[in-house]
């Protein structure tokens, strides 16, 4: 059993403080630590320590594309974004709507080592919508899943939805809803507005996705269960999600860190490295998304991590994917858009990257605070840090990144898995 001493790290962006790690676990916080002899040392002056961060919304493609990105690429960027834990989606080839596919990914992520995989498992056979998947199956292997979703496509059935709903309160599971009524969205290419109206491209409408939002988290209610809105884009959908936790209700959302940043206007370059699913939308609806996190009625930020090979991305934007890689550059990004603002402090960061997602998720261990008896999932951030975004050395397999050549702020030093560091001086061990 290793111990590590960090030292001088500011616990939350607060005082500097030192933290004690002795195996897997953290045995002391506090000013004036020290540590047995040959333990490493780390001099954490200037840096944030964080609770590992939480994803609740990753796609590693794996089985079946790995062309894109396996368990093992798509842990290794997790954990040099500061990810501790991510969720997997399942949409993969075959897609992981039974107990076999679960824990096959399960167990790839146990062996990657480098971070802990969730696998989610998909809400319908094949995410074909008609038939519910193996949901008990799932929840009682050995990947003990919790959270379920059709994420790449919509339940848009409102039978099967609150089937859905209904069958996982058996097991406190939750249902996370890819919000976008298909008949709405037929041949869209991006937001419906004044750009897509200037371009020619067919648009995507808001009330795609906030119907979608408005029907689930009236089911979630009549029913009782939780729903989570997956990748939430609007300013309508903000408010339908403020009004029904206004009731009291079982409802829980995410925001991309590329929705709190980019918008619509990007369009104009026909670049489809903008080209996502839900679209880029409006500076306003960006706006009322910052401000929603910023509140508590977005829970957290979810990556929504969409590797793609290059050829699916250097084509006519009519034919590109839709996607972006994120789990490299996300804390950059809310640092920039929620902290460099002042809109959030870093407590609120970890709450919205660590603690939310994981309970969220019913993820144990992880989301916990940095203190002493707690499991040593932890990262260490540099907010001072400026630099510019090269996809060149992403750990990623994909390089499909909207923030090339862009400047971001804070690099993420170290990341610790259960006290073992899988990433430090921001290099991966």
């Amino acid at each position: 059993m290793s111990t590590t001493l960090i030292r001088g790290a500011k616990l939350l962006g607060g005082e500097p403080t030192d933290v004690l790690i002795d195996g897997e676990t953290v045995a002391a916080v506090g000013a004036g630590l020290t540590a047995p002899e040959g333990s490493t040392v780390v001099e954490a002056e200037g840096l944030v320590a964080l609770p590992g961060l939480v994803d609740l919304h990753t796609h590693l493609r794996e089985p079946g594309r790995e062309d894109s990105e396996t368990v093992l690429t798509g842990t290794r960027a997790a954990a040099v974004g500061g990810y501790t834990a991510v969720h997997a989606m399942a949409n993969t080839f075959p897609v992981a709507d039974t107990a076999g596919v679960v824990e096959q990914v399960w167990r790839l992520g146990r062996e990657s080592g480098y971070c802990d995989v969730q696998p989610v498992g998909a809400v319908t056979v094949g995410l074909e919508g008609n038939k519910l998947a193996e949901l008990g199956a799932m929840a009682e292997s050995a990947a003990a899943v919790r959270v379920f979703s059709d994420d790449g496509k919509c339940v848009d059935d409102a039978v099967i939805m609150r089937r859905a709903l209904e069958y996982v309160k058996a097991f406190d599971g939750v249902v996370a809803q890819h919000a976008q009524e298909p008949r709405l969205t037929e041949g869209a290419q991006m937001n419906e507005g004044a750009v897509s109206g200037e371009l020619g491209l067919r648009g995507w409408p808001a009330v795609a996705e906030e119907s979608i939002i408005a029907r689930d988290v009236l089911l979630a209610a009549h029913v009782g269960s939780r729903v989570h809105i997956c990748h939430l884009s609007t300013a309508g959908s903000v408010e339908i999600v403020r009004w029904a936790k206004s009731k009291g209700w079982n409802v829980t959302a995410e925001v991309t860190p590329h929705h709190l940043l980019l918008t619509d206007e990007l369009v104009r370059t026909y670049n489809p490295v903008y080209k996502v699913n839900p679209p880029l939308r409006t500076e306003a609806d960006v706006m009322a998304l910052r401000e929603a996190l910023a509140d508590g009625t977005i829970d957290c930020v979810a990556t929504d991590h969409a590797p793609h090979p290059h050829e699916d991305k250097d084509c006519e934007w009519g034919a590109a994917a839709m996607g972006m890689v994120g789990l490299e550059t996300a804390l950059s990004v809310v640092q920039h858009t929620m902290v460099d603002t002042g809109l959030l402090d870093w407590a609120g960061v970890a709450d919205r990257m660590s603690l939310r997602p994981a309970a969220i998720g019913r993820l144990a261990g992880h989301g916990r605070p940095v203190a002493a008896g707690e499991p040593a999932n932890l990262t260490l951030v540099d907010p001072a840090y400026r630099g510019v975004v090269n996809p060149a050395g992403f750990a990623s397999r994909s390089r499909n990144t909207p923030y090339e050549g862009l400047e971001l702020p804070g690099r993420v030093t170290a990341t610790f898995l259960r006290g073992k560091a899988t990433v430090m001086d921001g290099k991966l061990t």
